[in-house]
């Protein structure tokens, strides 16, 4: 399967004086921006973020700087100014728009879309509305999931119009307005209905109403042909190097991701945030409004808003954000209106740990304890092989897996194991697996890839036995399935079909929470069961025992536990072979 994603016993007083002691002399001996620099150098060093930063506090900067490169080509660092792809943080501008139309008078967000999109299959378009939209609940299928997209439609230019039939004919995945779904293919139809209403292209409709009366000079609709000054190029991981991002022609992204800008920029957008310059006090609790259950809090108009957490403490502080991702990019901008405190990082390396690097930004902000990143065991095993060699490498391997200055991530070790099987180091891709298998025994894809290194170096009778060990696991993994069939084995204990009584299915109904801010609600819909997490899409699970179901999409098993009585009282999460169990609310 292709890769995916101490105790001490002293007196707690005296532990906890002493930390407070040394930790608020670290804050008085360091200002707050060496402490950030020193947070974002260290993510830097590590190779973990490559991008621009700015923080302010109380509605002033206090922190702006690049770090790493705009183009490792040239050398050329990255910097304040420089411009990087948004992702979905275009979203809150394309809100921005529809908003100003709605105070216009022009569009009507409780009506029906086909008023102004008449083209728009009726079935669907005469019970979403533009409300639908903003918030993710028009039940439209997001087309960014849809199987193929990135690797065959992603590179393909194509008019709204056109692209917008590539969904509109497709059943709506749930009644419009019952759940949040994040869906892109709902911003773009925002896209299409501010065309539409104004007369304007999208991207002269963002000039004229928002980036003009804004300064905001450093930001646009980013196409590919244009030249433009000051833009970063996008990177991502492969293994333990960075790649070239794949191609991708923004027409598609369009209103759901479609736009670039600087952190210094995105500063003058908050600020602009705060005042009435773009839209009345009303609609503006319109944009920021609670409207939908979403991602540990709700969802506005293009925005989350929720608490988040102030560096590694049970402290937190209402914000008001939204992240971004597209190839090469990752994003965050994060406010909390209650001081006008501002976070943006843009990386263009994708895939940075945005949020975690945030939670410290917060902690060194409010003069709280906040955590460090650390290095990654995957890449330091990757550089160690390929410098020193399978043997040396090993040995520094069981030195730092257990260390507290490093993370030891399944998925990391998969992407590494990969890499090397692809530059034909077939023998050390090997040996990455069969440690993923040793640190990850719960994991079904850690089985998976290891039996494929196994089959490859012609060990078919250990591939047999780990792919079995693969699907005992994730009984829907048909990758491993094939494999075992083409090794000649019988795979007809893996085909039966699990039914389990609808009594016990029922039992089994409810929510169940796994941490504070972290809920799955199992719902039946006939003889099918759903498990919706806090912020996921709402997914079928299926009977691999009487208590045991699996999903399809990812790899992962919920068991729900009963007590002495009989009575189901809790439920056991294994994902990334790490378990999580949450009692029933």
């Amino acid at each position: 399967m292709k890769p995916q994603t101490s105790h001490h016993f002293f007196k707690p007083n005296v532990i906890i004086l002493l930390a407070l002691f040394l930790f608020v002399n670290l804050t008085f001996a360091q200002s707050k921006t060496e402490q950030i620099t020193k947070l974002i150098d260290t993510y830097t060093e590590y190779k973990t973020f490559n991008g621009s930063v700015l923080v302010a506090e109380n509605g002033k900067v206090i922190y702006k700087k690049g770090f790493g490169f705009a183009n490792m080509e040239w050398d050329i660092p990255n910097a304040p100014n420089t411009k990087h792809r948004l992702g979905s943080i275009t979203k809150q501008f394309t809100g921005m728009l529809i908003l100003q139309l709605s105070e216009e008078g022009k569009i009507d967000l409780q009506a029906p879309i086909t008023k102004y999109l008449p083209d728009y299959p009726k079935a669907s378009g005469d019970i979403i509305t533009t409300h639908h939209l903003l918030t993710h609940t028009s039940g439209i299928p997001n087309y960014t999931s849809f199987p193929g997209f990135f690797q065959n439609d992603s590179r393909d230019p194509s008019t709204p119009t056109e692209f917008i039939k590539t969904f509109s004919e497709m059943d709506l995945d749930f009644k419009p307005g019952e759940k949040f779904s994040y869906s892109n293919s709902a911003y773009f139809l925002l896209g299409a209905l501010i065309e539409k209403i104004s007369g304007k292209s999208y991207e002269q409709m963002l000039q004229e109403k928002i980036f003009t009366p804004l300064n905001m000079k450093d930001s646009g609709f980013d196409h590919h042909a244009t030249i433009l000054k000051n833009r970063a190029t996008g990177y991502e991981k492969s293994g333990g190097q960075l790649i070239n991002s794949r191609y991708l022609d923004m027409s598609l992204p369009y209103a759901a991701g479609s736009l670039y800008s600087t952190v210094e920029d995105l500063y003058l957008w908050d600020q602009a945030l705060y005042t009435n310059k773009l839209l009345s006090k009303a609609s503006m609790d319109l944009f920021f409004g609670e409207h939908v259950e979403a991602w540990n809090g709700h969802y506005g108009y293009g925005w989350g808003i929720a608490s988040a957490p102030i560096g590694n403490t049970e402290e937190s502080i209402a914000t008001i954000s939204h992240g971004g991702g597209i190839n090469g990019f990752n994003t965050l901008i994060t406010r909390a209106p209650s001081d006008k405190s501002l976070i943006v990082l843009l990386n263009n390396t994708g895939g940075a740990p945005l949020n975690d690097m945030a939670k410290a930004i917060r902690g060194i902000l409010y003069n709280k304890p906040y955590d460090f990143p650390k290095k990654s065991v995957a890449n330091t095993l990757y550089e160690d092989i390929l410098a020193n060699g399978l043997k040396a490498a090993l040995v520094n391997y069981s030195t730092i897996k257990s260390s507290s200055d490093y993370n030891l991530n399944e998925n990391e070790m998969n992407a590494i194991g990969y890499q090397l099987l692809q530059s034909e180091k077939i023998n050390e891709a090997a040996a990455v697996f069969k440690l993923n298998v040793e640190a990850f025994p719960k994991s079904s894809n850690v089985y998976d890839s290891y039996a494929e290194a196994l089959m490859t170096q012609g060990h078919n009778e250990q591939a047999i036995v780990n792919y079995k060990k693969s699907v005992e696991l994730n009984p829907n993994n048909q990758n491993g399935i094939d494999y075992l069939k083409k090794l000649g084995v019988d795979v007809s204990e893996f085909e039966k079909e699990v039914v389990v009584p609808d009594a016990i299915l029922q039992s089994y109904i409810g929510k169940y929470q796994l941490m504070p801010e972290f809920i799955i609600e199992i719902t039946k819909n006939g003889s099918q069961l759903s498990a919706k997490a806090t912020g996921q899409p709402m997914l079928d699970i299926f009977p691999q025992s009487e208590n045991t179901f699996y999903l399809k999409e990812v790899d992962a098993k919920l068991t729900f536990n009963k007590n002495e009585a009989g009575d189901v009282e809790s439920v056991t999460l294994l994902q990334g072979g790490r378990e999580m169990t949450g009692k029933k609310m």
